[in-house]
């Protein structure tokens, strides 16, 4: 599934100071659709390099750091069980360091 991942805020410096990425997540074996709690598992997995701490806790994001689906704040969509589709942009913004 082909997504847009945004990062900003300071968030970036954690992805080599890269602040958008296009990326590819395949589903994982036996799920039929992508939530965004495997995307966050995927991100710390491929795309966060150093101090995944500062990104996550637990299975979600820290807070502090405000998560955007399509320009929509997570928390209206379902959080975690937020099903993403083709073409979705995620924007995840610190809001701790001038996001």
């Amino acid at each position: 599934m082909q997504l847009t991942l945004e990062f900003g805020g300071g968030l970036e410096l954690l992805c080599q100071s890269v602040k958008i990425h296009k990326v590819n997540v395949d589903l994982q074996a036996g799920k039929e659709k992508l939530t965004m709690r495997d995307l966050l598992s995927w991100v710390r997995t491929n795309l966060i390099k150093e101090r995944p701490e500062m990104f996550m806790k637990g299975e979600s994001v820290r807070p502090g750091v405000l998560v955007l689906i399509n320009d929509c704040d997570w928390e209206l969509s379902g959080q975690l069980d937020t099903t993403l589709v083709e073409k979705d942009v995620i924007v995840f913004i610190s809001t701790l360091h001038g996001g």
